[in-house]
């Protein structure tokens, strides 16, 4: 199992996955680190149904990286931004830890293909709400349902970002939708753009009136 669009946007990269698993593993070329929380629950059912638990080498929150100031090249997240209480609070914190023009790659489980099928899409309205509330600490709850447009907005309204991609239904899983976006941040002074040409989106992708592209899987 693998994912040729990780492969295309990320290869070759210095970046860090959030909440990595054992299977849908991207194995990218390059350095990605493993985020996870301390004492997370899906390493127990990693071990159960696949015998080890992905390597973590750093244990934090999503929302809380113990990583420098636009250190990292993109940030990798695979079925994790519905389980998180707050993703606005995560989608500031990986801004905050991408160097200009990073990438955010994140893998978003469609309800029309998974057990999220018939409840209610979670609004930005209520998602700015659960900024200003505590964090119920149940991470194997799904707390938000996405889908396509919601998750584009939800990128453009909180983060400084440009959509450069997205591909529905996934090429992992096949259960969800991949979202690929660049973020704008000003290089310090001094210093070059750290990746040179914008990267090439895929052959096969089509342009829709919200500017953002829609690749199909192959």
């Amino acid at each position: 199992m693998s994912s040729r669009l990780a492969h295309q946007y990320l290869d070759g990269l210095d970046g860090i996955e959030i909440g990595a698993g054992v299977a849908g593993a991207f194995n990218l070329k390059g350095r990605c680190r493993n985020v996870d929380m301390p004492g997370s629950p899906f390493a127990a059912s990693q071990r159960k149904e696949w015998g080890r638990a992905a390597v973590v080498d750093l244990g934090a929150y999503a929302d809380q990286l113990p990583l420098l100031d636009s250190s990292v090249e993109y940030v990798l997240t695979s079925h994790v931004l519905e389980h998180l209480w707050a993703p606005i609070r995560a989608l500031r914190e990986w801004y905050r830890v991408l160097k200009p023009q990073g990438l955010i790659f994140a893998v978003v489980p469609h309800p029309e293909r998974t057990f999220d099928k018939g409840r209610p899409l979670t609004t930005l309205t209520e998602l700015k709400a659960r900024e200003r509330e505590p964090d119920p600490h149940s991470p194997a709850t799904h707390h938000s349902v996405f889908v396509p447009e919601i998750a584009v907005e939800l990128f453009h309204r909180m983060i400084p970002c440009d959509i450069v991609q997205i591909q529905n239904p996934d090429d992992l899983r096949h259960d969800g939708f991949t979202l690929v976006a660049r973020i704008r941040k000003p290089a310090p002074l001094g210093t070059a753009q750290p990746f040179g040409p914008a990267i090439t989106a895929a052959s096969n992708r089509v342009v829709n009136p919200e500017g953002f592209h829609l690749a199909r899987s192959q």
